[in-house]
C-alpha cells in the first residue's frame, strides 16, 4: 500500500526545507518514496512541478504512475471537461482508489499564489519518525492510501491510455 501525502506551505522556501527533509528521512530510511516533487505557485498562480530523481527501484509503470498523479492533482485544471474515453476510465479508478474531484478540490485549496506543496508518495513510512521529522515546518496536510491493487488497477488503464 502507497500513501500520497500533500503538505502544503504558505512560502516556497519552507517547501524548500521540507522538501530536503524528506529526502534526508529517504536516506535514513524512515521513509520509501515511490515519488517526491514540490509545486510552487507563482505570484501570477501558475504551477510549477519540480521532482527528485526516480528513487531507486522505481519501474516504468510507477514512474508513469507517479508522473500522472503529479499531473491530475496540479496541471490539469478542470479535468472532468477534459475527460473522454481513456482518460474518462482513468478518472474514474482514481475516484475509487480515493483520490476523487473532493480530494483533488483540497489539494487544489493548498496552492495560493506565493505558496508551495510538497508532495510524498511513499511504499513504506515509520509514520510517528516522519511526523516528528516534519512537525518543524507546519503546514497543512493531506494523505490518501492507494492499496497495492489500485495502485496495478491505475498503473494498467495508464499503459492502455497511452496506446
Amino acid at each position: 500500500m502507497s500513501e500520497l501525502i500533500i503538505i502544503g506551505y504558505e512560502d516556497h522556501r519552507t517547501a524548500d526545507r521540507a522538501f530536503a527533509r524528506v529526502e534526508q528521512l529517504q536516506r535514513d530510511f524512515v521513509v520509501d518514496l515511490a515519488g517526491l516533487a514540490v509545486v510552487r505557485v507563482d505570484e501570477d498562480g501558475k504551477k510549477h512541478v519540480d521532482t527528485a530523481a526516480p528513487p531507486r527501484g522505481t519501474s516504468t509503470a510507477s514512474g508513469a504512475l507517479w508522473g500522472m498523479l503529479v499531473g491530475i492533482l496540479f496541471l490539469v485544471p478542470g479535468l472532468g471537461a477534459l475527460v473522454g474515453g481513456a482518460m474518462g476510465a482513468l478518472s474514474g479508478k482514481l475516484a475509487r482508489s480515493g483520490i476523487d474531484r473532493a480530494f483533488r478540490e483540497r489539494v487544489d485549496g493548498l496552492l495560493q499564489p506565493g505558496g508551495a506543496a510538497v508532495v510524498v508518495m511513499t511504499r513504506k513510512l515509520t509514520e510517528d519518525k516522519f511526523s516528528a521529522a516534519m512537525g518543524e515546518f507546519g503546514g497543512t496536510v493531506l494523505q490518501t492510501s492507494l492499496s497495492d491493487d489500485d495502485e496495478k488497477g491505475l498503473a494498467e488503464e495508464l499503459a492502455t491510455a497511452e496506446h
